[in-house]
């Protein structure tokens, strides 16, 4: 069951939704009752594919960016394409960072990013700070 609910808060949290995975990794941590190996890669599998239905409506964003319903301010969808221009595929590597890292996943789409390159890069920087955090944890506990 933990490993469920890590599965689906990583997710919604690599999308728009405001949720925090890391709080419940470190929850399940401390508890204890589960592997951390496990743990880690599920927040990761969680977390890039949230970023991956991210990179998807990059690719559709066009037809409806300009809806009123639209969940991304056109300001900040504007600053992480300017990021993506600036530095390119690179970028996310910041794709696990707090306010820039999911919009920077959907402007990759709306570059038509390669997905397989997208995929790689993404998972190198979420699966990097799920890590982090585990081995924060070590050194606290």
């Amino acid at each position: 069951m933990s490993y469920w609910l890590l599965f689906i808060c990583a997710f919604g949290a690599a999308t728009l939704l405001p949720l925090q995975s890391e709080a419940v990794l470190m929850t399940l941590l401390v508890q204890g009752l589960s592997k951390p190996h496990i743990l880690l890669l599920v927040a990761t599998i969680g977390n890039v594919l949230g970023s991956c239905v991210n990179w998807w409506l990059g690719l559709k964003i066009e037809n409806f960016k300009h809806k009123k319903w639209f969940p991304v301010p056109e300001k900040r969808l504007q600053q992480a394409q300017n990021i993506y221009h600036q530095y390119g595929f690179y970028s996310l590597l910041l794709s696990w960072t707090p306010v820039i890292g999911d919009p920077i996943t959907l402007v990759a789409g709306l570059m038509q990013e390669r997905f397989w390159r997208f995929l790689w890069i993404v998972t190198i920087a979420k699966g990097g700070r799920y890590l982090c955090l585990y081995v924060l944890y070590l050194g606290i506990f």
